[in-house]
Parts: C-alpha cells; structure tokens; sequence
C-alpha cells in the first residue's frame, strides 16, 4: 500500500530552519507568515523632528490636514517592532519608501509612495535627515536598522514596489526619474523613450489602454525600453540586497505579462528566496486576465476577491452572507496555487472595515476568516485596535488615520495573537485543503486537513443559535475551543448540538507533531486528471520516494479539482539531486492500478537542510 503514515508527521520545521536559504526551490515558502501593511507616514514617529529642509507646506506636524505628512516614520516602525511581535505579526509590509517627489498634486502630497522620483533613495520624511537618503552608500542608516530589528526577531520586510508609473504633472513638471540623484529621464524631453504617451485610460474595456494608457495622469513607464528596464531591475535587485525579503507589486494589471515574468524571472535569479505578490485590483477567480496573471506571472496576488465577499458577508451584512464567501471558494480551482493568494479585508484604496457599517464583534469575525481561511492573511494598520475614520464614507484619505495607540489588552489584539500561534502551530491552516461543513447566510462552518493537523472553524454572524450536528473532521474525544477555552465533545467525528454564541467564531485546533528531517519539500502538482476513487503520490529513484516501487509512493493530499500537495522529508538524499515522477493509483482487487505521467522523469536538487517548495503541472 501507499504510505500514508508518513505524511502525519509533516508540520513544520523547526524556525530556525524555516527561515534558512535554500537551494532547488521554485518558490518560497510564504504560507505559514502573518503579514501587516503599515502606511509609513501614518503609523508612529520615532524621529522628533524632522530635517527643516523638508519644510516645503508638505507637512503638518498638527495632524489636520489629511493630504499632508503626519511624521510616521522608520524609527517609529522599530519602536513598535516588539509590540507587532506580541501580536503574532511575522511580516511588515511597508508602502514604498522611494524619495518621492516633493510637491502637493491634488491637495495631496504623496505620502502613500506611488509618486517616486529615484528608486535608488529613501523617502527623506521617512529617516532622520537628508543625508541618510542614499541608502546604498552606506550601511547605517535607519532602514538598515530596520532590517536588522527584524531580522534579529526572525520576521521578514515585504516592500512596496511600483514598476508601472512615476509621477504627474506637478508644476509643469511631470515623470523626472533619477538614479541615485542623476537624471535619467523626462516625460516632457523624452527623446529615449522611457514613457508611454497615449494620455490616461479612455476606455476600461480596452485590454490595451490599461496596459499603455496613463492611470490618473501618472507618468507611465515604456516597459519596451531596456534602460527603463535595466534600471527598475537593477534598483530592486539592490533593495533586496539591502535585506528586503518580499515585494508586493503595484498595479500590475496595467503591464503586460511577458514583462512581469521577465522581472520576476530576474528577481528570483537574484534572490531564490524573494516572496512576490501583486495588486491586480478587484481581481475575482471569475476574470480570466486577472486567473492567468496569478497562474503564470512567477508571483501570486493579493484576493480581491474573497476581500469583497467578506465585507458583503460581514461588513455591510448582504443577505447572501456566508454564500458569498463559499461561491469565491468554489472557484479556487481557477488558481493554480490558490492557497498562496494574499487574503485581506481592508487597506489604504478602500474604506476600512468598520466604515462599512460592521461593529467590532464582525469585525473579528473577518479576521477570524482569514486568519484560519486558506490563503496568507494581512492585517491593515490598526485593525487590532479597531481603527477607522468614517468621514466621507471611510475613504480615501480617511482610510488612513493616525494609529492612536498600541493597546496589547484589546479583545481583537489578544483573538489575533491567538490565532497566529495556532497559524503557526497548524500545518492544517496554513498549507491545507478546506472543506465546507455547514452553510447559512449567518453560519460557516468548515475544516481544514494536513496531513494529521485538523482545524475546524465555526462562525456566526448572526444571534444564539444551535446546529444540531455538524461534522468536524476532528477526532473523537474532548476538544478546547482556541478562542474562549470552551470544551466541545466529538463523536464519530460530529459535534451534536452545536450552540454558537451570536456573533462569535469557534476554534479547534489539533497539531501533528513536527518532523524530524534535513530538509522538508513541499510538492505541488496541478492538472491531475483525477477522478473519484483515485489518488495521487508521487515515487522516485530515492529511498523517501520509494525507490521506484509503488507501494512505497508517497500519497499527496487533495486540495481541490485542480490542485495536490504534500511536504515530504528528506534525510538520506537532503543536498542530493534526486528523480521523481507523479502517479495517479487507485485500487482493484486489492492491487495498486497505476496512470504514469506520459514525460521523462523530472530531476531537482533537495536543499541540504530548511524548506523548499517544487511546483509541477501533470503531463499526459
């Protein structure tokens, strides 16, 4: 038979490990991180005053004037470094941190990031002068403080990148880039090429205008042009030698895809471990353009989504509810890797949560969802500490206050911080498949399975009610709710009488035991054609995979119609090249029924210890 034992004991690896480079990887192992987006500028001020040169009516030291500098700043994020950890936070992503230029343009200056004049220097508002600006002469500044901070506590820096446009007509200027303070390029003396000039996007329907035209009179770039491209390659390629570990990209619908799979294709070669995800914005299993870009670009998205289906189902309560989130998880099977997409429920372009109506109990619902749901979740500045400006609806400039205070005894502060160390404990939650258990507009209940790891998740949007059985997937015996420490009985695998209090999430969490190995593969094959009954393994001329022999295959695990995964360890053959091919068993007659990818065996390098993560697609 199959082995399946083995895969009851594929966890984690120990942190250290975790955390180590490897070699033979594919792509990076991101799934198991709690992200938090921070907007620098709004989120604490550790210099006390800043550069007077800087004084330009940019800034408003009072705080009034939305559009203005508030004083968030580099320092403030390492001040706040221990109480992210306390959270349960293991990656900061921070907006761009690009000199911008300096100047107001539509009653704002750009304090968001996205207008940046030279990607080889620091937003000078963001560090304590002028001279730590060229962050590349030197290796002491505060971003390089940043960096070991985070590093010292094992979390990782994900940047904010944009690749697709500078800035805009400001003063009859518009589009000046430089490189590290020389000039390189000038929308209005373009003699190189270096921009688009089609003027804005006429037509959103036009799959051309988007990718060519200008976004809200930004100065977009000519990806066609190998100076632009070799400089913006270039600049990021030095911002991950500096210590960034991920990126998240900006606008990425608006390049076409060869571009994005020749930058990624540059970024990995450089940086085998660099985790990317993009901002293909209001994306949806359901838009074709959007599906392919996640699916072949090298980098996975930021859910759109499933972002919108919880805010319907939770923040402004649609009648559908819960149906809304479960139809955008039906369509997982559209993504190649679906359970790598960036969940969210809110950030800087959109009102907060809260502004759409939601009170504070639905809003830890949402975090409950995707902090326990498939996908990698991230957390926007403040949610913890229920942070919201409702003016004008919530949005844009309002979505981004101040952050107040840093309260470690808030009620969604402590469900956070719990529910991270149970992300971090549970192979279930971070890499499994997800399996609906119960569905009402007010009800979800559903399960996640790893290997051995189980977790099943009950949340009500709704008042006091009782289900009167639902399965679990837990095994039997005396199971402690993750979240309010209530013990809840399982038989044959079901909990009868289920009572959920309203508005309240239910946790409960079983943990395989770590394994014990060198290194830790995690395979991903797509495009099984499986049908019911069979089952997919994969074998090799290793001992770990068999030898060849079917009967010692390893067994993957179900995902969804389109997607398999397991993590196997490697201890004889860690650091050695090894052969492996897929295979789709079933049974007959008590004999293993093989169907062999119709291809040559495929050959890879095993880390010599740490975490690697192989993608394959099934050939016939």
């Amino acid at each position: 038979m199959v082995p399946v034992t083995m895969a009851a004991k594929d966890s984690e690896v120990s942190d250290d490990a975790a955390r180590s480079p490897t070699h033979g990887v594919t792509d990076i192992e991101f799934r198991g991180e709690v992200i938090y987006f921070i907007v620098v500028d709004r989120f604490h001020q550790g210099v006390s005053s800043k550069d007077p040169s800087l004084d330009k009516g940019l800034s408003d030291p009072a705080r009034k004037d939305w559009g203005k500098y508030w004083g968030g700043d580099l320092q403030g994020v390492i001040d706040q470094l221990d109480y992210l950890q306390k959270l349960g936070v293991t990656a900061v992503w921070l907006t761009p941190l690009f000199e911008q230029i300096e100047a107001m343009a539509w009653e704002a200056a750009p304090i968001h990031g996205y207008w940046a004049r030279d990607f080889k220097r620091l937003n000078p508002h963001f560090v304590a002068g002028t001279d730590e600006v060229r962050v590349f002469a030197r290796n002491d500044t505060t971003f390089d403080r940043l960096v070991t901070a985070l590093h010292d506590r094992g979390m990782k820096l994900v940047l904010d990148i944009v690749c697709n446009h500078s800035s805009p007509d400001v003063n009859g200027a518009k589009g000046q880039l430089f490189d590290d303070g020389k000039l390189v390029a000038d929308f209005n003396d373009d003699a190189k090429n270096w921009y688009h000039h089609y003027g804005p996007v006429q037509d959103w329907s036009s799959d051309w205008q988007v990718k060519n035209c200008e976004l809200a009179g930004l100065a977009t770039f000519n990806e066609n042009n190998d100076d632009y491209r070799r400089y913006m390659k270039g600049a990021i390629r030095a911002w991950l030698d500096k210590g960034v570990d991920a990126l998240r990209v900006d606008t990425v619908k608006h390049m076409p895809l060869w571009f994005w799979q020749e930058f990624t294709s540059d970024m990995v070669s450089h940086r085998p471990d660099v985790f990317m995800f993009g901002e293909w914005i209001f994306s949806h299993p359901s838009i074709e353009p959007a599906v392919e870009f996640a699916n072949k670009s090298g980098m996975t998205i930021l859910d759109f989504g499933l972002c919108l289906a919880i805010r319907g189902a939770l923040g402004s309560r649609e009648a559908a509810g819960f149906h809304l989130v479960a139809d955008v998880l039906a369509l997982d099977k559209n993504y190649r890797f679906p359970s790598e997409l960036v969940t969210f429920l809110d950030n800087h372009d959109m009102p907060r949560f809260q502004s759409l109506g939601a009170d504070g109990e639905c809003l830890g619902l949402g975090v409950a969802l995707i902090m326990l749901g498939r996908g990698t979740p991230c957390l926007y500045y403040g949610t913890e500490q229920y942070l919201h400006d409702d003016t004008n609806g919530g949005n844009d400039p309002y979505n981004r206050p101040m952050m107040p205070k840093f309260d470690t005894d808030t009620p969604l502060f402590v469900q956070i911080r719990k529910l991270a160390d149970l992300r971090r404990k549970n192979a279930a939650v971070q890499f499994g498949s997800q399996w609906n258990k119960y569905l009402t507009p007010d009800i979800y209940c559903f399960s996640r399975r790893y290997g051995g790891s189980r977790c099943f998740v009950a949340l009500n949007r709704g008042d006091t009610t009782v289900i009167e059985t639902v399965e679990t997937d837990l095994p039997n015996g005396s199971h402690r709710c993750a979240l309010s420490g209530r013990s809840f009985n399982v038989d044959h695998g079901r909990i009868a009488g289920l009572e959920l209090g309203a508005r309240s999430a239910l946790v409960l969490s079983v943990e395989a035991p770590p394994v014990e190995a060198k290194a830790i593969v995690r395979f991903q094959i797509n495009r099984c054609p499986t049908q019911p009954g069979e089952f997919v393994a994969i074998t090799g001329d290793c001992p770990e995979l068999g030898e060849w022999e079917l009967g010692r295959a390893y067994r993957l695990e179900y995902i969804n119609d389109n997607l398999w995964q397991m993590g196997l360890p490697f201890q004889t053959s860690a650091g050695k090249v090894i052969a492996y091919k897929y295979v789709i068993l079933s049974e007959s007659d008590g004999a293993l029924v093989p169907k062999r990818e119709n291809r040559s065996t495929r050959r890879r390098v095993v880390p010599a210890e740490g975490l690697a993560k192989w993608r394959d697609a099934w050939e016939d």
